[in-house]
């Protein structure tokens, strides 16, 4: 067996994701990674490694034109070959503020919807230690806390929720779905090229991959590159620290967790968090914002410090102001308002 197919199997034993009698989405954008893993995937299947339906899911966000109906047509192609089910999404794009994001919550949105409506057990992304090295430099750049150099988890559970300006992300989902990404933790952007390679599959480039103009892509081809230069193994580093963060945040985060249930989340009371050490507040504040606000995009350090501070300041009336909205005290608490959005 190739050494791809084996890593894969490997890690889909160790994320104990189904072998058998499973119907599992797969992200396919036509790149090398998503290609790689669903090769690999309908590879393990037709060996009998995994009894398993298969369904390609590819969302067209319809930003690039000519290249994006030549991406449409490379995955629809691969599909037909290979006898693979194939579900199709297009975005009916909205105005809703930053477009990287906005364009990846209907990515999200159209897999956990093609989810719900084959009653899939599973979806599948292709990300690499690339990838996760990228997310932790990005968000070391913004100031993120723990949660953000945490960077991306192997695991998920995608269910109904409030996004970051009230809207509902998932709204059509009435049951929670796993998200799981396979490759996170032993494969790079090289070797998926390589597998494609292998197997003698063509793979599609983004042209916007190649614009450092994108904080993201100048972080891939300027600032890893140099870090490389000092240690050649920076992604696997970065990769590790993550992981290490990660397992610490999951603990920091459980211990709030308790802290949270028996307290009313919908409001903290301010006599309850003043005693906290430093460290243990800002957990809690992460927390609840998350819980409250539905994610915890675009908040960084200065924000939850802010919140600290309002927190163990003198008087009440007083609020901060964050992406999404505001954190208000007042009566001895401190309550979340979503910013109203005019349609």
């Amino acid at each position: 067996m190739q050494s791809f197919l084996r890593n894969l199997i490997a890690q889909w034993r160790r994320l104990n994701l189904p072998f058998e009698d499973a119907t599992v989405i797969i992200g396919f954008s036509g790149g090398a990674d998503s290609t790689a893993l669903l090769i690999a995937s309908d590879e393990l299947r037709k060996i009998k490694k995994l009894k398993i339906r298969i369904v390609a899911a590819h969302f067209e966000h319809g930003l690039r034109g000519e290249a994006g109906r030549r991406d449409m047509d490379f995955v629809k192609s691969i599909a037909s070959q290979r006898g693979i089910e194939l579900a199709v999404g297009q975005w009916r794009r909205r105005n809703e503020g930053n477009l990287e994001q906005a364009a990846r919550r209907a990515r999200y949105r159209f897999l956990a919807e093609t989810a719900t409506r084959l009653n899939a057990d599973l979806i599948l992304t292709a990300h690499t230690m690339n990838d996760q090295a990228e997310t932790f430099l990005l968000n070391l750049i913004r100031g993120s806390g723990a949660a953000g150099l945490g960077g991306i988890s192997p695991l998920t559970i995608l269910e109904p929720r409030v996004g970051d300006v009230g809207d509902p992300m998932l709204p059509f989902a009435s049951t929670t779905v796993l998200l799981a990404r396979p490759l996170l933790l032993w494969a790079t952007r090289q070797m998926t090229e390589d597998f494609c390679r292998i197997s003698e599959t063509g793979f599609c480039r983004d042209a916007m991959n190649e614009d450092i103009n994108f904080r993201r892509v100048w972080i891939r081809k300027v600032l890893i590159p140099m870090l490389a230069e000092v240690n050649p193994k920076i992604v696997g580093t970065l990769c590790r620290t993550a992981e290490t963060l990660r397992g610490r945040e999951s603990a920091a985060t459980e211990a709030a967790s308790e802290r949270l249930e028996a307290a009313d989340s919908e409001s903290l009371l301010l006599a309850n968090l003043r005693p906290l050490e430093r460290s243990e507040l800002r957990d809690l504040i992460r927390l609840w914002l998350n819980r409250r606000r539905g994610n915890l995009r675009q908040i960084g350090f200065a924000h939850i410090s802010a919140i600290e501070s309002l927190i163990r300041g003198k008087g009440s009336g007083r609020s901060v102001e964050i992406p999404g909205g505001e954190v208000v005290k007042s009566g001895g608490r401190i309550r979340w308002h979503a910013k109203k959005v005019e349609k």
